[in-house]
């Protein structure tokens, strides 16, 4: 495979850049509903930006480089469905704004860029030094896999069990209600200072970074699976994520209809470990392996749409997923309604302790 060049990087980063830059600046410069409409046409411009990189991995690095690229990152577009209920539970467990959503996303995205590209450089390493991760990542994949489909999902947000949450909280106060779409304001405290506040817009954040994290230890080994090389991996996780915000809007009223997908992930992720742990018997070539993530994709789609077909015949049946939304949504925002009973404690504790009469 030809060495990527420090143009290769270059040429990948204004890339990135130049779609961040209209994501921000073109698409969404004001905050605003996102329609289906209007999310199906940023997907389409995402989708066709990674199309044309692909093609120029497939001119400048080769065929083997191009068709690891392709992979790579249909792999993870996949994957990164998986996200997207996660989203939807997140912001009606907070009520967060439908205008302001995609301003989380995107700082969400940005994040994720960070963590992924360390994570994808220390999974690198590890393989290059110690061969026989190989076969720690093809057994996680596979357990993933099967958990994947006999487990029920969690789906509660209780922000008050995120470490990330509560190290925050620790060191800066957060209001109790949202201030349009910013993330901190400047606001009296409780004794009439000054002093800067974060909204719930930063603790929404984080926990949305804390489920990429998560789902990052599923997608990295996964893709390391196809490619070693730090430049294929990254930049098709990158194009893949890149792209996410615009599907959650696209699909986020209607991936229910997707009954079989977690089977088809769970699928995948079981077809990459155990690719990677006949490696050393029988090395599946990279096409083989794009084609057989396809077809398994295909398979669920259509079994889905023929399901959705015959229920709309007949008595609709509820997934998992909708059950879980109902749940959700049976209790007015709970995970913000528990930010501010956990703030209403600790200012009753407080005053407690500053009274002069308490023993």
């Amino acid at each position: 495979m030809t060495d990527v060049t420090d143009v290769a990087w270059i040429v990948f980063i204004i890339s990135i850049a130049a779609l961040l830059a209209l994501d921000l600046g073109v698409f969404n410069r004001k905050a605003h509903v996102i329609k289906p409409r209007e999310a199906l046409l940023q997907s389409a411009t995402f989708i066709a930006a990674a199309v044309i990189f692909n093609i120029g991995v497939y001119i400048w690095m080769g065929p083997q480089a191009g068709l690891e690229f392709t992979t790579g990152y249909i792999m993870e577009l996949m994957l990164s469905v998986d996200n997207l209920f996660v989203f939807v539970i997140v912001f009606a467990s907070f009520c967060v704004p439908p205008e302001d959503q995609h301003k989380v996303l995107f700082y969400g995205i940005m994040g994720a860029l960070v963590f992924r590209f360390a994570f994808i450089i220390a999974g690198v390493a590890l393989v290059e030094t110690f061969s026989w991760v190989l076969y720690i990542f093809g057994a996680f994949l596979i357990y993933t896999a099967i958990k994947m489909v006999l487990k029920k999902e969690e789906v509660a947000v209780e922000p008050d069990k995120n470490v990330l949450v509560r190290a925050f909280r620790k060191i800066m106060p957060v209001t109790k209600g949202y201030e349009g779409d910013r993330f901190f304001v400047r606001k009296p405290d409780a004794t009439g200072k000054v002093v800067t506040w974060a909204t719930p817009m930063v603790v929404v954040l984080l926990v949305v970074e804390t489920t990429d994290i998560m789902f990052a230890v599923d997608s990295i080994p996964a893709i390391l699976g196809i490619t070693t090389n730090p430049f294929i991996v990254f930049s098709s996780n990158a194009f893949a994520i890149l792209g996410l915000r615009s599907m959650y809007f696209a699909l986020a009223h209607i991936m229910n209809a997707f009954y079989y997908l977690k089977y088809a992930l769970a699928g995948i992720l079981s077809f990459v470990g155990v690719k990677m742990l006949i490696a050393d018997i029988y090395h599946i070539p990279v096409e083989i392996s794009l084609a057989v993530i396809i077809l398994i994709l295909v398979v669920a789609i259509i079994a889905s749409l023929i399901r959705n077909r015959l229920a709309g015949r007949g008595p609709a049946e509820e997934t998992e997923e909708d059950l879980a939304v109902e749940e959700v949504q049976a209790e007015t925002c709970p995970a913000l309604a528990s930010l501010q009973a956990d703030d209403a404690a600790a200012e009753t504790d407080c005053s407690a302790s500053e009274d002069p009469g308490r023993k």
